[in-house]
């Protein structure tokens, strides 16, 4: 329901118009002054920021889930030194985005082989974001840069129709541990001869 105006403010609404009549009419146009924003020094940067964060520790404390709304529930009570706590995961999320837009300029410039780094990268990108929201963490490597290899491990044991396990390398198995190539060889019977020693040809 709209507010009721007062008599005087009807009288000054109504002179407004009129004077917005008139200056149209005259060719005249209101134009709004936007004021540029004086850019900030280095250290008032700094200080901006440690105020900031100073601001988002007072409203986390008050409220536990604070900052935890794309965090899925199996995540927020994860301990700080988790490899993929959420803090560590939202930096990696904001190196990768960083690491695809400078590839994504080297692709438009013709650089050999930016265009399938930048797709790495934000594929990348794609399995964190989906890790924080789901709580699954779907690739194959971890880290800010990928410099980390997942390890899968067998939760439950299958086996072929002789009753012999299932095994992949590089798989850790609660029977024996990670499972190597050297064990596949050995379980295929597969001798792997030592290289041979090269015979110096001795100089005449």
């Amino acid at each position: 329901m709209a507010k009721k105006l007062t008599p005087a403010q009807k009288a000054a609404e109504t002179r407004r118009k009129k004077t917005e009549a008139a200056m149209k009419q005259m060719g005249f146009e209101k134009k709004k002054v936007t004021r540029k924003r004086k850019p900030m020094t280095e250290e008032q940067r700094r200080a901006a920021s440690a105020r900031l964060e100073k601001a988002r520790e007072a409203r986390a404390a008050k409220n536990p889930d604070y900052g935890q709304s794309g965090i899925h529930p199996t995540l927020r009570n994860l301990p700080d030194d988790h490899p993929a706590h959420p803090k560590k995961v939202r930096q990696w999320i904001k190196t990768q985005k960083e690491l695809a837009a400078s590839e994504r300029k080297s692709a438009k410039q013709g650089t050999k082989g930016a265009y399938s780094k930048q797709c790495n990268h934000e594929a990348y990108v794609r399995n964190l974001v989906k890790y924080l929201r789901d709580g699954d963490y779907v690739d194959m490597f971890y880290g800010e840069y990928m410099e980390n290899k997942i390890k899968r491990k067998c939760v439950v044991m299958a086996y072929e129709s002789d009753g012999t396990p299932k095994r992949d390398v590089g798989v850790w198995y609660p029977d024996i541990g990670t499972y190597t190539q050297e064990m596949r060889d050995e379980d295929r019977g597969i001798v792997s001869e030592p290289p041979k020693k090269k015979r110096k040809r001795r100089k005449k």
